[in-house]
């Protein structure tokens, strides 16, 4: 599904904001893994494990960036939770209701 330019253009601006609060979110996840009293090998093996759990929310989310993904994108960043309702009403008011339809089927 295609988007129209100029929320195409909302979303690339969106889409690097929401990156960097997932970083900055992971970060912190990888800082409480490291404050383990378990051994070094056990603090290493958690920290490797959320890396990889969170990689691959990270790839549904913000990986293959093009006009055609970009409504799945944003619904996998929305499920994130890394907008604001204010940066949601920034896109048009058909692709709200697109993303609205959306996230509806998709919780059940």
């Amino acid at each position: 599904m295609d988007i129209k330019e100029s929320d195409w253009k909302v979303f690339r601006r969106l889409h690097s904001v929401a990156l960097e609060r997932y970083c900055q979110r992971v970060l912190e996840e990888v800082k409480l893994a490291t404050a383990c009293n378990d051994s070094y090998h056990d603090c290493y093996l958690k920290v490797y494990r959320l890396i990889q759990d969170r990689d691959k929310t990270m790839a549904r989310a913000f990986d293959d960036l093009r006009r055609s993904t970009a409504l799945m994108r944003l619904v996998n960043i929305i499920n994130e939770g890394l907008l604001t309702e204010e940066e949601l009403k920034q896109f048009s008011q058909e692709f709200q209701s697109r993303i609205d339809a959306i996230k509806s089927i998709s919780r059940g």
